[in-house]
């Protein structure tokens, strides 16, 4: 039926546009942050190939959705698409009020309205992704983070070595 496959696609929705292409994406940004500034490199490393496998998933979703709503025209009504945006519009609020709610006076450099302006502008990213029309219009202020997601696939986790760990004590709040 219709509903069946909008019922599908909703959630499809949900855990690929919305749970792995947002709410993982600004946990992301938080420690990348440290990483690009030279702070928990293993660490930092480590999330740069979570994220490297997350965006697979992700592209790998909405290849799905889009897919699913080429063969059936029918279920992507305005209606449908206004409810997706709905969504998609409740997560980008409850992810900022995490951001708000992780960084209340900011630190090392970040803030709540830096983080309040990369979920919407990745927000935008996939509502154009799966036919929607962008509607936040923000600069990411973390360009760095599409440099994150090219990481070089040469390189083998297994084999690195952390030695970072020796400057941990001269971390300054």
């Amino acid at each position: 039926t219709l509903e069946g496959q909008r019922h599908f696609v909703r959630n499809l929705i949900g855990f690929y546009v919305i749970m792995e292409g947002i709410f993982f994406y600004s946990g992301f940004a938080m420690i990348l942050s440290l990483h690009n500034r030279n702070l928990m490199t293993g660490i930092g490393e480590q999330f740069q190939y979570i994220m490297r496998d997350e965006t697979i998933h992700l592209n790998f979703g909405i290849d799905v959705i889009n897919s699913i709503k080429a063969e059936n025209p029918d279920i992507w009504t305005l209606a449908f698409q206004e409810e997706i945006l709905a969504m998609i519009n409740e997560a980008v609020e409850l992810e900022i009020a995490y951001a708000k709610a992780c960084l209340p006076n900011g630190i090392l450099g970040l803030s709540a309205d830096m983080f309040d302006d990369y979920v919407r502008h990745i927000a935008d990213r996939r509502l154009e992704r799966i036919g929607l029309a962008a509607c936040y219009h923000t600069k990411n202020p973390f360009p760095w983070m599409s440099e994150a997601i090219d990481l070089g696939k040469e390189k083998n986790f297994f084999e690195t070595r952390v030695t970072e760990y020796q400057t941990a004590a001269s971390l300054e709040w």
